[in-house]
């Protein structure tokens, strides 16, 4: 089932109102500030040497060898699985549903895997990492055996940004043509609408992959925002601490109004509910949408607040619930 979160629209459709704080993504609600942008980049197609230049920035920000921009993360997902002939494919089971999505729709046959164990001789492998909406990490030594175990791995680290020393990037010059990483630059930067995200791999794959993504891949204004954010560090480094302790803030709401913490990391956080649909339903007559699941009655899954009055009214209404 291919649902997401973000779906606003259907929040507004049941429940009305235009005031909503949308918390059924991980995305972060405090966005990069958007740096000023020559009108050219709007009228003219990117140039190769802008492009080059943003995965290099790309490369050395994530310490990789070398990445390839697409528009998205998503993007990378739908093209993965045309890398090689179909076979099968263990997924990380419950997790992101486009993997395998994107898998079923080119003909591959999906084995659903509760762990890296249930992995092993698959043709392909796809773990997220950390896995939403549990919040599960796997360690570098973990994925270097299991990337030896399975034909190929592939390692979406979309929320990995705030976590950078569990990232499998700079391990992937030793590793070969057997692992890509996908690696999503709105979520972290508060910037989804700008559809930017990154391939790390082999120059083989990588090359592949560049034929496969055909020719402006992504826009002019999203390589210029993504060459200024991804090379300032000062805003990174403060933006991951805030977002640890405002993962910690949530917690403590959550669990005076009686929640449960099942996992998550600093961009979401999944928590054990009596009822998913009843939590959700008070959260929504506040109009704050949250994210639950077709797998699970109980979890749900909230996003952070960004501005202090959206954490007011989410602990207003935290408050209520108790």
């Amino acid at each position: 089932m291919r649902d997401h979160g973000g779906d606003l629209d259907r929040a507004q459709a049941l429940y009305g109102g235009t005031d909503w704080i949308d918390l059924s993504t991980g995305i972060n609600r405090t966005a990069y500030p958007l740096p000023d942008l020559s009108p050219d980049l709007w009228r003219s197609l990117p140039t190769s040497s802008a492009v080059a230049g943003l995965e290099q920035i790309a490369a050395a920000a994530y310490g990789a060898p070398r990445a390839l921009a697409l528009s998205g993360a998503q993007a990378a997902i739908q093209l993965v699985p045309r890398l090689d002939l179909p076979g099968i494919a263990a997924v990380l089971s419950p997790s992101y549903n486009e993997h395998a999505a994107a898998l079923a729709a080119q003909g591959w046959q999906l084995r659903a895997a509760p762990d890296v164990d249930a992995m092993a001789g698959a043709d392909l492998a796809v773990i997220v990492n950390p896995n939403n909406p549990d919040g599960r990490v796997w360690s570098v030594p973990e994925l270097k055996t299991l990337a030896a175990q399975v034909g190929r791995l592939v390692v979406d680290e979309s929320f990995i940004d705030a976590t950078p020393e569990q990232s499998l990037a700079p391990a992937l010059a030793d590793l070969g043509e057997r692992v890509v990483i996908l690696r999503s630059f709105g979520k972290f930067y508060g910037l989804a609408g700008l559809r930017l995200g990154f391939v790390l791999a082999g120059a083989e794959i990588d090359a592949r992959l560049r034929a496969l993504a055909g020719p402006w891949a992504v826009s002019g204004p999203a390589i210029a925002v993504g060459q200024v954010a991804l090379a300032d560090r000062d805003w990174r480094d403060a933006m991951t601490g805030r977002l640890a302790a405002d993962a910690a803030r949530l917690d403590a709401l959550a669990a005076r109004a009686g929640w449960g913490l099942v996992g998550g990391c600093a961009l979401f956080r999944t928590y054990q509910t009596d009822s998913a649909e009843a939590a959700q339903n008070r959260l929504a007559q506040a109009h704050i949408w949250t994210r639950r699941f077709p797998y699970s009655a109980t979890w749900l899954r909230l996003g952070l607040p960004g501005s202090e009055g959206e954490w007011a009214r989410l602990e207003a209404c935290l408050s209520i619930s108790a």
